[in-house]
């Protein structure tokens, strides 16, 4: 990843890397740009979560960043508070229409896609199979297929990512990427293409390793 510019001052408090797909975002955003930063771990569904969790987050959740002392614990708040921190590191792209673009997809992605929250949950661990998808979820991956091929043909030019370069746009899809692999969805050449760019990350690469090491199960989340 090289050497990080930061001054190391940024804690981000985050939960299972197998199956926490808002921590991924944040610690995938950062780690991406070469933010550096302390991580703490609190595992989901635990009563260490429940002691631990409101000494960082008045909202109870993850992840929370924290510079200092002050916490942002929205993952769109961490993403807009980063970008303005590290303006040299264009966590947006810069093109005024396609800045617009990757604000309006990221904020679909943070308030949307329930169905295919619920039908596919991340889950790093799992052995790649099918499963059934609800006419809900369905419609969720249709609409997600159409963002990217649009993000891609639009304003993709030269480079791998949504917009060219990575960006905020990038780390809020990829907990997506997973998705589509780990249930064995029907890709076309542009997805399926963007789908291993994403697992090609180094920073990707390292969550997923960390994934695997994790001790805790969460039922709910193994189909």
């Amino acid at each position: 990843m090289g050497t990080s510019d930061s001054d190391g001052r940024f804690t981000l408090v985050i939960g299972n890397k197998n199956y926490s797909t808002w921590s991924l975002r944040s610690w995938l955003l950062m780690r991406a740009a070469n933010i550096s930063f302390d991580e703490i771990l609190l595992p989901l569904d635990t009563d260490e979560f429940e002691r631990k969790i409101h000494d960082y987050s008045p909202a109870g959740c993850v992840p929370v960043l924290i510079d200092g002392k002050t916490p942002i614990w929205d993952t769109l708040a961490i993403a807009e508070y980063l970008a303005e921190a590290f303006p040299d590191k264009h966590l947006w792209p810069a093109d005024t229409a396609a800045r617009a673009r990757a604000r309006v997809i990221s904020a679909e992605m943070h308030s949307g896609f329930p169905d295919l929250r619920r039908a596919l949950p991340m889950n790093l661990r799992r052995p790649v199979s099918a499963v059934p998808v609800s006419k809900g979820a369905l419609s969720d991956i249709d609409r997600i297929f159409e963002i990217w091929r649009g993000c891609r043909e639009e304003y993709g030019g030269g480079g791998q990512y949504l917009f060219g370069d990575f960006s905020i746009a990038d780390a809020f899809y990829a907990p997506v990427a997973t998705r589509f692999r780990t249930y064995g969805l029907e890709l076309d050449e542009i997805v399926g293409s963007y789908v291993e760019v994403i697992h090609g990350l180094p920073a990707f690469g390292e969550w997923q390793q960390g994934a695997r090491d994790e001790p805790w199960i969460i039922e709910s989340d193994e189909l």
